[in-house]
């Protein structure tokens, strides 16, 4: 479920344009104006704000945005604000750009959307960048990784509910084969979890469980600094449990002496109005301490308060 509150009486557009314009201009930026509306309002009502914001003061909303506030503040802003499609797109270019062995971006946008979701995440990247995301990913990912990454985002699955029984433990035998030989690149690995429905792979997952005695991701430990393995892991937690995956995220972000500010900003804007709701609920669950809380007590001002916003804090 979603965190986002949006209000039960939303002001109308061309209102809300008003006092953003107003919160930009003048001696001083007003940072709470722009949340209590930028941070409150779905992706539906950001789009037709972006776009009323356009035609009647003939600058781009994002590009006030960015004159008038930085840093990590501007970040969470612009990433929130952008399209979901759009965000995504601008993400996985960052993530094809910057890509290391290991980089989690590319993984959480082919394996937490929904087949509809990517493919529009593709559209988007055609439209900004004039490229496909498969050849940028291509060009920056190599061995392996490019083995799994470009047919994992170029993948449009079946999202229906019908699974085939012995197709699931035939290919847990495959998987558990492969995986015991070590060949963790192999074709028919890539294969299975690049093609194969979500449905279908969570039985053919329960049935490695149920088949060998533990789950699929322990056999993927075998060696804890292999990157390669760690990806696989990532691919598959967010299939079977996004919630407790991108928990993790967050605990990583927030643990240790400084912040990943980056994490932070990609999950909560992207799963604000998906399932953040169950992420805190996990988040609870694995720390005993509210995700609210532990975001501000590692960050301040007005990027702190962005982020409760999202978080759902009233």
């Amino acid at each position: 479920m979603a965190t986002l509150t949006v209000p039960a009486s939303v002001p109308a557009i061309a209102d809300d344009c008003e006092q953003l314009r107003k919160a930009f201009q003048g001696w001083g930026t007003n940072e709470a104006l722009i949340i209590s509306i930028l941070g409150h309002r779905d992706a539906a009502q950001r789009r037709a704000i972006r776009k009323a914001y356009a035609d009647t003061y003939g600058e781009e909303l994002l590009r006030s945005i960015t004159d008038e506030i930085s840093g990590d503040f501007e970040r969470a802003v612009i990433l929130w604000t952008l399209d979901p499609a759009e965000r995504d797109a601008v993400l996985a270019n960052e993530g094809a750009r910057k890509w290391q062995p290991g980089s989690p971006v590319l993984v959480e946008i082919a394996c937490a959307r929904g087949s509809g979701q990517l493919f529009a995440v593709r559209q988007a990247y055609h439209e900004r960048f004039k490229r496909s995301l498969e050849e940028d990913v291509a060009a920056h990912v190599t061995g392996d990784f490019r083995k799994l990454l470009v047919p994992l985002l170029s993948a449009y699955r079946y999202e229906g509910p019908e699974v085939n029984k012995r197709l699931a433990h035939s290919e847990a035998k495959i998987l558990h084969d492969q995986i015991e030989h070590k060949a963790y690149g192999d074709d028919e690995i890539i294969r299975i979890l690049t093609t194969r429905s979500k449905a279908q792979l969570l039985a053919t997952f329960n049935n490695y469980n149920d088949s060998f005695g533990h789950p699929i991701t322990k056999d993927l430990k075998a060696d804890p600094k292999d990157e390669f393995l760690k990806t696989l892991r990532a691919v598959i937690r967010c299939f079977t449990c996004p919630d407790r995956y991108f928990e993790k995220v967050l605990r990583l972000a927030i643990a240790g002496n400084g912040t990943d500010e980056s994490s932070l900003n990609r999950v909560i804007t992207t799963r604000a109005e998906v399932d953040l709701k169950h992420i805190k609920e996990a988040y609870q669950k694995r720390n005993s301490v509210p995700l609210e809380k532990a975001v501000a007590g590692d960050t301040s001002g007005d990027y702190e308060s962005m982020l409760l916003a999202l978080l759902g804090k009233e």
